[in-house]
């Protein structure tokens, strides 16, 4: 038969502090949550853009690059 813990008066204010510390309004975001993604598709859209002077064995790559080229027109 297992005894009943009791844990200290103390603790429990803490406890408050640490659930009530990653929520709410002023919880903020750390630099790289941002700017990891952002060069990621940035370096993803280099890549498909500078795709277009390599010689591929298949027709299919131009047509992605060169779809990709009309909606860069297009949105820029």
């Amino acid at each position: 038969m297992s005894a009943p813990t009791h844990t200290p008066s103390h603790a429990a204010p803490a406890r408050r502090r640490r659930a009530s510390a990653g929520t709410g309004a002023n919880t903020r975001l750390h630099w790289w949550a941002l700017a990891l993604p952002a060069l990621a598709f940035g370096l993803l859209l280099l890549l498909l853009a500078g795709s277009g002077q390599a010689q591929a064995a298949t027709g299919e790559a131009a047509g992605l690059v060169h779809y990709t080229q009309q909606l860069l027109r297009a949105v820029g």
